[in-house]
């Protein structure tokens, strides 16, 4: 009996030798394959590296085609045309020193720049179709970023600093002229689509219902941009932006001389040297832009020419002061019609002036 356990408790250690020796060899096994995936992955990415960007057709390359090619290449992937491309490319290069670099052009960049700017393309959108690193985009995106931004500080001004002459589209034009001669400009503001991290989105979310920037800009009648306030929140009011606009020194607003102003709408204030539309007013447009004659003008200074003949009449014939009260009785009348001209005048010069607003 003493020997038949003995060779028992043998077979069971035996068993159980085996057991481990295959668990070890399972480990090992186990651990070999996470090895061996690490060696692959390192050996892939950091020693046999497969190129990305590897497309034949390289951003310079690309470039160059649509300068060469059709002119409507160059206004569906840079919203101009290529003789505009080429002078801001020269204007960049010769005052602002956008320089090519070693690895990328002048004009390369230029046309990330404004691929992104004009199509809203992404970073990633980008890296393919000029094939290049997510770096390199963002990189110089930003330089040509900063040599625009200074060349809109010196061409964002007004032609005349002191808008000493009548502008060519008032002078020439019988509807505006003489009445509007002092008119230098306009203001309006406008919602531009901004792009925000969403715990930053609130400020700017206002009528539109989606993120946006509430831009004020002021434009001449030539259609040129005299000056451009932005940045401002979508929920922001447009009398705030023009307030801060006008008041704070550091953004250089080229304010109306004395006697001459801005046509201005209704979401901004009427202030002197800012001339906005009569609130409650319907105004009827399509006839300023048919072409028909301004009338009540004529009106009011007939009405007025009256009144100052009347007045001057009675003055020399020399009435007795008893009859000073009726004279003044008299003159509040006149000065009724004279006002209810006046207004006349009031609701078709503001009419104008949104005809000319819309015309800008």
């Amino acid at each position: 009996m003493s020997i038949v356990e003995n060779y028992n408790g043998d077979e069971s250690d035996d068993e159980r030798e085996k057991k481990e020796i295959l668990q070890r060899m399972e480990c090992f096994n186990q651990l070999f394959v996470v090895a061996s995936s690490s060696v692959q992955l390192y050996y892939e990415k950091y020693i046999l590296k497969q190129p990305c960007m590897n497309s034949k057709q390289s951003g310079e390359t690309s470039i160059r085609e649509i300068l060469d090619g059709h002119e409507s290449r160059c206004m569906i992937n840079f919203r101009m045309s290529k003789m505009v491309f080429t002078s801001l490319l020269r204007v960049l290069e010769t005052r602002y020193k956008l320089q090519t670099s070693r690895n990328i052009s002048s004009s390369e960049m230029l046309g990330i720049f404004l691929y992104i700017l004009g199509t809203g393309a992404k970073v990633s959108q980008c890296q393919e179709r000029f094939q290049r690193s997510r770096s390199t985009i963002s990189r110089y995106f930003a330089i040509v970023l900063e040599k625009v931004s200074r060349m809109a500080t010196d061409l964002i001004a007004p032609e005349d600093p002191f808008f000493s002459s009548i502008p060519e589209q008032i002078r020439n034009d019988s509807r505006y002229m003489p009445y509007f001669k002092d008119c230098i400009g306009a203001i309006d503001g406008t919602h531009i689509a901004a792009i925000l991290p969403p715990n930053e989105q609130i400020p700017y979310i206002g009528r539109k219902c989606i993120p946006t920037q509430n831009v004020m800009a002021v434009c001449d009648f030539n259609m040129c941009f005299t000056f451009v306030m932005a940045g401002w929140e979508g929920s922001a009011h447009d009398t705030r932006i023009f307030l801060d606009a006008i008041r704070d020194p550091k953004y250089k607003f080229p304010h109306p001389p004395n006697g001459k102003y801005y046509l201005v709408d209704s979401g901004y204030p009427q202030m002197k040297g800012y001339l906005g539309p009569y609130r409650g007013q319907r105004y009827h447009l399509p006839d300023f832009r048919r072409g028909r004659l301004v009338s009540d003008f004529m009106e009011y200074e007939d009405i007025n020419w009256a009144y100052e003949n009347t007045i001057d009449s009675e003055n020399m014939h020399g009435r007795e002061s008893d009859d000073d009260d009726d004279d003044d009785d008299d003159g509040d009348d006149d000065g009724e019609s004279s006002n209810s001209s006046g207004f006349e005048m009031e609701l078709t010069r503001d009419a104008i002036a949104s005809s000319l607003m819309n015309s800008l």
